[in-house]
């Protein structure tokens, strides 16, 4: 049997999830855990096992079946998290099995999709570890309603207020879409079968930054604690490794190289979200009125009716004032100098990423976590602006404009970016040595090993 501290990680076979617990298990074996292995879904093996980035003598991967047939595009949530739960449960089960055969494990640690295996740990004698992956402040809500420790309002109205300890007054339209009534039941029932099970779980090590939510990390001291081992990212959003922008040039970097400081709108709606036609025309008007160069990433191949199209001639119109592509490398767009503001759907990982690089944000939530970034973001850390939608759903063109001018030239502008740089300053200091991060990282580590003894 192998020795020391060994840790089991779960992940689904998305390259974001599996770029997520990479970060997680260099963060343990950089604080003295012995070996990390990650175990992801069958259909990820070519793309890990071809890939450099995913390998390390203290890491290893081993794969287990969803369920699902390899050529299966896992885009219905529904067929997958029961795929998961029924075959995928007892296929994770058999390699725990096999695995022990060979290596005792100091912990597993599991996202909230894997809830089920929560009882495959127990079963196998390895305690349980929660890794939260979004906002300490979405987990607080999440698990005070499941739980029913705090009286929420009607749920179906969505402008009622809510008043939890640690927080601001917020509205239920702020709170995770999953636990909406208006949610498919496959959805909600991750977080209600999550949290009733939580009392099994040793530990919740969250990936967001106790400096920057520390009201409701504390809230949560009482009941079940989470551990924030943020900022896991790049050592380029810390400040580190600056000399990469002028070494590994793309076109993005070499047109913002030749824009103003602070003076670029960016706008990126992340991996997921699709906007409509009406949604992009709005948008493109008010890029167009702003009078502000512009760098907007629209990826036609999320449109599920066809091609995302822009309005005619929008390019011609804005031809040397903007720029449309496909993708960029977001965490070196939003460090560069030019760019004033970030139009964005408030997904966890474009929130912390925008936070470190201290740019405002010009926020429209969608589904998910993302309302409640959007809270976060106005509310608590005060570093942009929310857009808001009309009764129809959709965000008028003179919202656009009059959201991106409030944090560009409003009067208010020069205090959100004071907001957005104090910000920065508070994540960056959590990553330093000696910083909240190693403080949680190393108490959960040290929790480890005396199980382990």
């Amino acid at each position: 049997m192998g020795g020391g501290v060994n840790v089991l990680i779960l992940s689904l076979g998305l390259p974001s999830h599996i770029s997520l617990v990479l970060k997680v298990a260099k963060r343990l074996l950089s604080k003295g855990v012995d070996h990390v292995t990650i175990v992801t879904t069958e259909e990820a093996r070519h793309r890990i096992l071809t890939n450099p980035n995913s390998q390390s003598s203290n890491i290893n991967f081993e794969f287990s079946s969803d369920g699902l047939s390899l050529d299966n595009d896992r885009s219905n949530s529904e067929e997958l998290i029961n795929s998961l739960e029924t075959k995928g449960s007892k296929n994770l089960s058999s390699l725990i099995s096999s695995l022990k055969k060979h290596q005792d494990y100091s912990c597993m640690i599991i996202g909230p999709i894997f809830h089920f295996a929560i009882d495959i740990a127990a079963e196998h004698g390895i305690p349980c570890a929660l890794l939260w992956i979004q906002a300490s402040a979405v987990y607080s809500i999440c698990y005070r309603y499941c739980k029913g420790i705090n009286e929420f309002p009607n749920m179906e109205d969505l402008n009622a207020n809510v008043h939890l300890p640690g927080f601001p007054t917020f509205k239920v339209r702020d709170v995770h879409s999953y636990i909406l009534p208006s949610t498919p039941e496959n959805l909600r029932n991750i977080f209600v079968k999550l949290f009733k099970s939580i009392e099994k779980v040793k530990w919740v090590i969250g990936t967001s930054v106790y400096e920057i939510e520390e009201e409701m990390v504390k809230s949560m001291t009482s009941l079940t604690p989470i551990y924030p081992i943020g900022p896991l990212v790049s050592p380029l959003l810390l400040g580190e490794n600056s000399d990469m922008c002028e070494t590994n040039k793309d076109s993005c970097i070499e047109w913002l190289d030749n824009k103003p400081s602070n003076s670029v709108i960016y706008v990126s709606f992340g991996t997921w979200v699709v906007l409509s036609k009406e949604q992009i025309d709005n948008l493109a008007m008010a890029l167009k009125n702003s009078n502000k160069p512009f760098l907007w990433v629209l990826n036609p191949s999320k449109k599920e009716d066809g091609v995302e199209e822009l309005p005619p001639k929008f390019l011609e119109d804005t031809k040397g004032m903007g720029l449309v592509v496909k993708w960029c490398q977001q965490e070196r767009v939003l460090m560069h100098p030019s760019v004033g503001c970030f139009v964005s759907h408030c997904g966890f990982n474009s929130m912390i990423e925008t936070i470190l690089a201290g740019v405002p944000v010009v926020g429209l939530p969608f589904i998910s976590d993302h309302p409640t970034d959007a809270m976060l973001i106005t509310q608590v850390f005060g570093n942009g602006v929310r857009v808001e939608r009309g009764e129809d759903g959709i965000a008028s063109a003179e919202e656009f404009e009059r959201r991106i001018w409030e944090v560009t030239d409003g009067p208010n502008a020069n205090e959100i970016k004071k907001r957005a740089m104090k910000m920065k300053e508070l994540a960056r200091k959590a990553s330093e040595e000696g910083g909240s991060a190693d403080k949680y990282i190393d108490q959960f580590i040290s929790e480890i090993t005396q199980i382990t003894k």
